[in-house]
């Protein structure tokens, strides 16, 4: 039964490949259709039988005609033959570098009865598939032994596709689960040697590479009017091959499947079970833990080595996977390279590339960091980094660094600044609106919430004071009332300065203070806003105070700053890392887009992050916790030896109710000092 099932799909395939080069024929036959027409006419007039003025004309038209089709014809035929095909980015892994994996790969094959894989690479995914790379732009393929047996005229054998394994599975399965989960990707082999079905995929993928060489912008008119016509007829072939190449790789597949399954059918069953959690493992890994370390410009340079720890402290946490920690105790399959750390710094480093848009390569902005200085290197430089970035904001909102008329400078940034900006006046004190106690120097009186909206008061000229946080040497965002010698953001497009945050208290707000009617950032390349209001959606809105709001988009204006900023040319500098945001990155020749692992963090979380990065700041400086690495949720505190998982809905009540009592009563129990100034990066 295994056998039929094998035999229809391989024909079923076949069938769908001769299609595709039918489309391919009938394509040939039209652009040689005009050239037949004039070797007609003009054997006519040769032989005295199409004679006359119009026939003369007739042969000049059709012969111009054929010539410029075939002109067209053989102008596509080249940039099929000469595209290069996109391929996955991958890590490639030699036979001298992997020699049991190779012969695990070979053996499986032999048990298969189809082709070996021609090389191995590793991508940093969990999946895994068969690549054909026999283009001549991916390199000379290895060329097979001579064969003294069969004659010159037999047809040529395709070269096998290369066998690209997802990294996390060399790291979490063991041997056999490997060896199971990669049996009907061999099996794959089987059909791809048929010459049919590898000529079919050829014209595809040279349809597919020759619409990219049309669409790569920034030609002139006339290579662009060339290439807008090659792009047409590109895709007017891929729309009549579409249904027959899917209905041709359907085929393929269904016809490995059916041979897999005489090999480990029992062990491939258990074996799919690991590739969720793996996968599952996978994106917690990257998404909490090496995506802050990105964004520090640090890359984590032993992501497989963290799946085992993740998935390991996942079973134990878990009681549905209590039992694959059993397995710990087999050969894992990253046993079968030579150099596993190596290889997994070369894939780490990939998976950056990949879904951070990173540099390709280390250099002085782009470091590794191993997990053993992770909560120093990464955990400890983001909170600080985060909370210095809150006080310029602050600092740019003309916050006073404390309310304390006793004490009006800490002597440094405190978490105090932070708790009694957020806080609403009725929850900060109960004296009454105006008062000293509830009322910011250098900012007016809010007048008190009533059933009648307050008159709104006019503005005043005072200048901000100056604040500790003003002599630095970093840049920050500024008061127009601010010293202009001092150093401003400026447009990575212009040489004008970048627009600046208003203070509360200036006559033309950029930022949602108590007495604005619509306010907005606004976009350094245009005049439409950049955040209106002050939070990126109506939900983040209703659940923010107006102060939260504000500060809030203060935030997300310094951080687009940040991203977008493009550091001074030099001799040696080189153009800034693209963020995740970015719209392209470059991988070989081509640009292609990145692939996110998040979306951009809206206003609301990124004040909550902020405000939590400045109590662990606080708790480190003042309490004697320190930072970790927690391998599921990413950057943890320790208080006492324990993790504190309880803070975030105290974060959340102060910035969405203006409420700072459950986090006060969860600082006082913790032995934090929130008056107490804190060290930033």
């Amino acid at each position: 039964m295994t056998g039929i099932g094998v035999e229809a799909g391989a024909q079923a395939a076949r069938s769908r490949a001769l299609a595709v080069l039918r489309v391919r024929g009938r394509a040939l036959a039209v652009a040689l259709l005009p050239a037949g027409a004039a070797v007609i006419l003009l054997t006519g007039a040769s032989t005295g039988h199409l004679v006359g003025p119009g026939w003369d004309t007739a042969r000049w038209v059709v012969g111009v005609l054929a010539v410029l089709v075939l002109l067209v014809a053989a102008g596509v035929c080249v940039v099929l033959a000469r595209a290069r095909p996109v391929t996955s980015p991958t890590v490639p892994i030699p036979e001298r570098s992997a020699p049991d994996l190779y012969r695990m790969v070979r053996d499986l094959a032999d048990r298969l009865d189809v082709p070996a894989p021609s090389a191995i690479a590793l991508t940093p995914d969990c999946d895994s598939w068969l690549e054909d790379r026999t283009h001549s732009a991916h390199g000379p393929p290895p060329r097979p032994a001579p064969d003294e047996i069969a004659g010159p005229g037999r047809r040529r054998t395709p070269v096998a596709p290369v066998l690209v394994i997802g990294s996390p599975f060399l790291w979490w399965m063991r041997v056999g689960e490997l060896r199971a989960v990669l049996a009907p990707v061999i099996a794959g082999t089987g059909p791809s040697a048929h010459p049919d079905i590898a000529a079919a995929r050829r014209f595809i993928r040279g349809l597919d590479a020759a619409v990219a060489v049309a669409s790569v912008p920034g030609r002139c008119p006339l290579t662009r009017g060339v290439c807008a016509g090659l792009g047409w007829i590109a895709r007017l072939l891929l729309r009549g091959c579409r249904e027959h190449a899917m209905q041709m790789e359907r085929g393929v597949a269904a016809a490995a499947a059916e041979r897999a399954q005489t090999v480990d059918y029992g062990l491939r069953i258990v074996a799919q079970e690991q590739v969720g959690l793996a996968y599952a493992g996978w994106d917690r890994l990257l998404t909490r833990v090496a995506l802050p370390a990105w964004r520090m410009g640090r890359w984590p340079s032993r992501l497989d080595a963290g799946v085992v720890a993740a998935l390991t402290e996942l079973s134990r946490r878990d009681r549905l996977a209590e039992g694959f920690t059993s397995r710990l105790g087999e050969r894992p399959a990253c046993d079968l390279l030579e150099e596993p750390g190596a290889v997994d710094e070369a894939t780490s480093l990939l998976a950056a590339h990949l879904f951070h848009g990173g540099p390709a390569e280390s250099g002085s902005g782009w470091t590794p960091v191993d997990w053993q200085a992770y909560p120093e290197e990464v955990v400890d430089r983001t909170w600080r980094a985060d909370a210095a970035r809150l006080h310029r904001v602050l600092d740019s909102l003309g916050v006073r660094p404390s309310l304390d008329p006793a004490d009006p400078d800490p002597g440094g940034p405190t978490l105090a600044r932070v708790l009694d900006h957020l806080a609403e006046p009725p929850a900060a004190a109960r004296t009454g609106p105006g008062s000293p106690a509830t009322t910011e120097p250098g900012t007016r009186p809010r007048p008190p919430r009533a059933a009648t909206p307050a008159p709104r008061p006019e503005h005043t000229a005072e200048p901000a004071p100056h604040l500790p946080h003003d002599d630095d040497a970093a840049p920050r965002l500024h008061s127009p009332r601010d010293d202009d010698a001092a150093p401003r953001l400026h447009s990575p497009h212009d040489d004008e300065p970048a627009p600046r945050l208003h203070s509360l208290h200036d006559g033309e707000p950029a930022l949602h203070s108590p007495y604005d009617d619509e306010p907005a950032l606004h976009s350094p390349y245009d005049d439409e806003p950049l955040l209106p209001a002050s939070y990126d959606d109506e939900e983040d809105a209703d659940r923010a105070t107006e102060r939260s709001a504000a500060l809030a988009a203060g935030l997300s204006a310094a951080l687009a700053w940040e991203e977008t900023a493009v550091p001074d040319g030099g001799s040696g500098g080189s153009a800034a890392r693209p963020g995740p945001e970015s719209a392209l990155w470059a991988v070989g020749d081509g640009m292609l887009p990145p692939f996110p692992l998040q979306p951009q963090r809206t206003a609301r979380e990124l004040l909550a992050d902020h405000v939590t990065a400045m109590v662990c700041c606080a708790a480190v400086d003042t309490a004697g916790a320190v930072p970790a690495l927690d391998w599921l949720d990413g950057p943890s505190l320790l208080l006492g030896g324990e993790r504190a998982a309880d803070l975030a809905p105290k974060v959340l009540s102060l910035i969405e109710e203006g409420d700072p009592g459950p986090l006060r009563d969860w600082l006082i129990a913790s032995g934090i000092r929130p008056e107490k100034p804190v060290r930033l990066v």
